[in-house]
Order: structure tokens, then C-alpha cells, then sequence
């Protein structure tokens, strides 16, 4: 899905703010940049239900030079059917992911993220790809942040279906029978990719 003009500008003047704090000299700076940060927050706030204060609290974590945030994904298949977990946040239905933390490089992230939240032990065997994470359906789900998705393909060697305080449940899914998605965390074309790796051999791209 096409990012909308409104939030490139809004992210565009986040990260002159947060470059122009990091390196200001003055307090003319200072004042200067914190009113750009308002033009942001204002645009944000007139699109979307998020409060001003919500919208300032995530602008906060990211102090400093501003660059994308990373999320990992799984793409965990067995038998022609994918691994999804079913969110508790929204109920909907994604592969297993999360923020990476730091200290764990891409695959370790991904795979913690898989035993985490589905109680599966994988194996990362490949990258399927890597994408733009701003990716969803309604303007208020849109982060404000810039994100990029680390999608893993990865093969189960131990482990069984668990829920976890994140997830209420862990099912697969043929392609053509999923189940709806929490479209900015995995969607259709993502899963779809997956499967095309797998049916066109494992594409040996190096990681970590």
C-alpha cells in the first residue's frame, strides 16, 4: 500500500527534528527545531485518533540521528501450510515477528521471535526478502516511525503449538485459506513470496 503524502512529510520533518536537536548549538536552534516537531505532531494528530501526547512518547524513543526501525519476521512452513500466530493486541492473524533487540543479530532475532510466541524451535535457512514495514490499511494503524521488514525463511526443528502472553493462538494455513491479517505486521504478498522461495529453491542469500 502506497504511503500517504501526509505521513512521508510528517516522518521527513521528525527526522530533520531529531538530527537538528542532536547537533544544535544554540538555544535559537533548539527552539527552532521543537517547532518543526510540533508541524509533525500536528499533522499526525489531525489524520489519525493518536493524542499528542501519545504521538510526542514515540517520538521520544528515538533520540538522536533518526534512521529505520527493523522488524523480523518468520516465514515457518510445513506441510504447504504457514505458521501464523494470532495477536493478542488486534486478534488478527501474522508471522511470527517482532522488533529486533539489540545484541541479537537478524536471525536470532527471528528465531527468538518464533519461540516466543508459537513455542516452535526453528532454524533460519534463507532471506525471502527485505521491505518497506510501512504497510497497512487505515490511517490510524499507520507507525510514524519509517520501519523496514527482515523477512526470514525458516524450517521447524522442535517445539510444539504454544501461545504465549503476546499471541492467543498458533495455527497453519494454506495460501489460499488464511485467515485475516494484521496487515502491518505480515501480509498476503509476504507470504506469498515465502511460499515462491520454497517452491523455486532456497535462495542461499548470506545473512548475519
Amino acid at each position: 500500500m502506497k504511503t500517504p503524502e501526509w505521513l512521508n512529510i510528517a516522518r521527513k520533518l521528525q527526522a530533520i527534528t531529531q538530527v537538528g536537536l542532536e547537533y544544535a548549538k544554540d538555544g535559537y536552534d533548539t527552539d527552532r527545531y521543537e517547532q518543526v516537531r510540533e508541524i509533525a505532531v500536528k499533522i499526525i494528530e489531525n489524520q489519525t485518533a493518536l493524542s499528542k501526547e501519545a504521538i510526542l512518547e514515540s517520538f521520544a524513543m528515538q533520540p538522536g540521528y533518526i534512521t529505520p526501525k527493523v522488524d523480523v519476521r518468520a516465514a515457518v512452513i510445513r506441510d504447504g501450510k504457514i505458521l501464523l500466530v494470532q495477536e493478542q493486541s488486534d486478534g488478527a492473524w501474522a508471522m511470527p515477528g517482532g522488533w529486533a533487540d539489540v545484541g541479537d543479530s537478524p536471525s536470532q532475532a527471528a528465531i527468538r521471535e518464533v519461540w516466543e510466541e508459537s513455542g516452535f524451535e526453528v532454524r533460519a535457512e534463507s532471506v525471502v526478502g527485505v521491505y518497506d514495514a510501512n504497510r497497512v490499511k487505515r490511517p490510524e494503524d499507520l507507525p510514524y516511525y519509517h520501519a523496514y521488514k527482515l523477512l526470514f525463511l525458516c524450517s521447524i526443528t522442535g517445539g510444539e503449538a504454544t501461545p504465549s502472553h503476546e499471541t492467543l493462538a498458533v495455527n497453519f494455513f494454506a495460501p489460499d485459506a488464511l485467515p485475516p491479517l494484521s496487515e502491518y505486521r505480515t501480509n498476503k504478498k509476504q507470504i506469498l513470496d515465502a511460499f515462491s522461495q520454497l517452491e523455486n529453491g532456497v535462495c542461499k542469500t548470506l545473512f548475519d
